[in-house]
């Protein structure tokens, strides 16, 4: 995500100055250093108590690659020219001692997403630290504090939206759960080396809504029925005029109303078109551990296993009392975990792109002789029970103690399609501006969407929970027209950034920072 670099840096590039910031919630800032530093003792402090195990060493490549998505051949950004990239598996306290090497043609960066890690590690360019150049390389050091799926990806523009994303899992060593196999699945909107790149959809995007506009009926495959395995949703024939990204008529009910921006012409799981699926492998009966992820810049997914329920486990890597649905609903950024005992025959993973009628889909087979279901088979459970946070309860060794918030950020999210100009408190991202938290507060969050589309928020560093006791999380989906309060204990200090993980919204300003206050 783009940030000025001119702001926030000074010295070694990661010192704030308080005259360069303006400390909101109604504290002004202090004539002195305002807000405690990426690289400043008290984080060194707080990163050293959790170090714990040994250090784990990993190398990264960020390059150009052709990779194939099951019979369609992309050029696009990823690590080591997977998509997703390999899994990095550490336990809780290990240090992951990341060497990323950017043999990409621009700066970027990597964002660990779901870890309350060193502030300095944390990846945001301009804020947490210097862009990587093109060539160069940079050293990820950090401690991985607790068990959980997580993931990481760029953190610098529309990046997101390519291939450049992986699993991170830390692995309980007290696990508690028991479970015969395990599959880590990953999904994802595609159109990078398609239709276009990312970038060219946030140019037409930030146009607004009435430059180019088509308004005419949908046709599905229309200009481009010879791209094999594509799901054609509801989405708009490409317009003469300019926009050739923009997508109309994609509605949930689920969502509150408009389900996204983006026409994606393939939905992936684990990098894979659904007429090339990736099949696993198990017994009958087995114990299926499912990790599921949404690395999407545009799309939630509505997720089941055909003839299957599923026990949810996990939210963004904390334990919940465990709980039956049918199907989930999982927007950009958050991760559910799952256990489903597998019967025997072949059985598609599948994922709906949620309200915009298509599908990626995996296959688990457990039958070595039964025929696979066919390509568009959309299973019942994705009209049944469908998951929700207020189904959802922490375990109880997960509940965030009860105590009245010492202090409460009230973000509203504002900006409309039309205009496309996505903000927080009607301002769109200006790194000067930096909410005010102190060390030891129960800060409140009070997202309160003015919109007419639903937003993924995200709060880099920290796990919140949803109040009342509700489950614990760091990325959220605010409804239209709704308000959503989660409370986090500032215990991880520096300075973290708080924005919608719909990568277009948040780089169209949708983003905001939070410091805390220099003691």
């Amino acid at each position: 995500m783009h940030i000025d670099r001119r702001t926030l840096l000074r010295a070694a590039g990661l010192g704030i100055l308080a005259s360069a910031v303006t400390a909101c919630a109604g504290e002004p800032a202090a004539t002195g250093p305002a807000f405690i530093t990426p690289t400043g003792e008290q984080v060194r402090q707080a990163e050293r108590a959790r170090r714990t195990g040994a250090v784990r060493d990993f190398r990264l490549t960020a390059t150009e690659s052709q990779v194939d998505l099951g019979g369609v051949t992309v050029r696009t950004w990823a690590y080591d020219g997977r998509i997703p990239g390999r899994p990095i598996r550490v336990r809780p306290g290990e240090v992951i001692r990341a060497r990323l090497t950017n043999r990409l043609p621009r700066d970027t960066s990597i964002h660990w997403h779901g870890l309350a890690l060193s502030n300095n590690t944390d990846g945001v360019p301009g804020v947490t630290q210097q862009p990587i150049a093109a060539g160069a390389e940079f050293v990820y050091e950090f401690a991985a504090p607790h068990p959980g799926t997580y993931w990481f990806h760029p953190h610098s523009g529309t990046q997101l939206d390519r291939g450049l994303y992986s699993p991170l899992i830390v692995e309980d060593p007290r696990e508690p759960l028991g479970y015969d196999a395990e599959w880590i699945v990953v999904l994802d909107d595609w159109l990078d080396g398609v239709t276009g790149t990312p970038d060219e959809v946030l140019a037409e995007l930030s146009r607004g809504m009435s430059m180019g506009m088509n308004h005419g009926a949908t046709t599905p495959g229309d200009g481009m029925k010879d791209m094999p395995g594509m799901d054609h949703g509801v989405t708009p024939a490409p317009s003469p005029g300019p926009a050739q990204h923009m997508l109309m008529g994609a509605t949930s009910l689920l969502l509150g109303g408009d389900a996204g921006d983006v026409r994606y012409p393939y939905f992936l799981l684990n990098g894979r078109i659904p007429a090339a699926p990736e099949t696993f492998h198990a017994r009958p009966g087995a114990r299926l551990r499912i990790r599921i992820i949404n690395a999407g810049g545009d799309t939630a997914f509505r997720v089941a296993l055909a003839g299957h329920r599923m026990t949810v486990t996990h939210t963004d890597g904390f334990p919940v009392q465990h709980a039956e649905t049918d199907a989930l609903l999982i927007g950009m950024g958050e991760r559910y975990d799952v256990l489903v005992t597998l019967k025997d025959g072949v059985f598609p993973l599948v994922a709906l792109a949620e309200g915009k009628n298509a599908l990626a889909r995996g296959l688990v087979r457990t039958s070595g002789s039964a025929p696979a279901p066919k390509l568009g088979l959309r299973p019942r459970e994705l009209d049944g029970d469908v998951a929700r946070y207020a189904k959802l309860r922490p375990a109880d060794d997960m509940r965030l103690a009860a105590r009245d918030p010492d202090r409460t950020l009230k973000l509203e999210l504002t900006g409309t399609m039309m205009a496309y100009n996505w903000a927080i408190n009607g301002r769109k991202y200006d790194p000067k501006v930096i909410s005010l938290v102190r060390s030891g507060e129960r800060v409140r969050l009070s997202f309160g969407n003015r919109t007419t589309m639903w937003h993924p928020m995200h709060l880099h560093g920290h796990t919140f929970a949803l109040t009342n006791g509700g489950i614990r999380k760091d990325t959220a989906i605010v409804l239209p027209n709704s308000t959503l309060n989660v409370d986090f204990d500032a215990d991880n200090p520096g300075l973290w950034m708080i924005h919608c993980h719909n990568i277009y919204h948040a780089e169209s300003g949708m983003m905001t920072l939070l410091g805390y206050q220099q003691t």
